[in-house]
């Protein structure tokens, strides 16, 4: 009967941990402690990067707003967030440069995921968290918005269940 309430417990403490760390380094965290360190009107802290087919992205080189998606294959809330991505036009607006960036992720992980949720949108490992870093303390999935010049319009946690509809530009 102990072994019942402890694992009630640990389902418990799993689901208000959400996603905010790797499965392997669970840390409670919750909303009021995510801090982000980017704000609206800064420039974008990282512009160049290199996806999992080793092509170099260099974000001053497009004129279209930018979406920068922080997230990581095991969450949840990520794979929510990707597939309304997935499902919304969004992902097929030119003017619109989509990028994912897996926390702690590897480039063969990032590539099966793609597969696995049809993205047509380059992908960035960030297996070091070096990337992620620059912009928060903990939280995923989180939507950077660029505008065209690649200052930032705003930032998003996109834990509910609709988080498309936080995208405005």
């Amino acid at each position: 009967m102990k072994w019942i309430s402890a694992l009630n417990i640990l389902l418990i403490t799993l689901l208000m941990v959400g996603c905010t760390s790797s499965p392997t380094k669970l840390t409670q965290h919750n909303s009021s402690e995510y801090q982000t360190f980017v704000k609206v009107g800064e420039q974008v802290p990282v512009t160049q990067f290199i996806d999992t087919q080793g092509e170099k992205i260099d974000l001053t080189q497009s004129h279209n707003a930018k979406l920068l998606i922080l997230f990581a294959t095991w969450c949840s809330d990520s794979q929510r967030a990707m597939k309304a991505l997935k499902s919304s036009d969004l992902n097929l607006d030119p003017n619109i440069d989509i990028i994912g960036i897996g926390r702690e992720e590897s480039n063969e992980t990032l590539d099966k995921f793609a597969d696995e949720y049809e993205l047509n949108f380059p992908l960035i490992a960030d297996n070091d968290r070096s990337i992620y870093a620059k912009f928060a303390n903990a939280g995923i999935p989180r939507f950077i918005l660029l505008d065209k010049e690649n200052q930032i319009v705003k930032t998003i946690i996109a834990e509910d269940d609709n988080p498309l509809t936080q995208l405005q530009w």
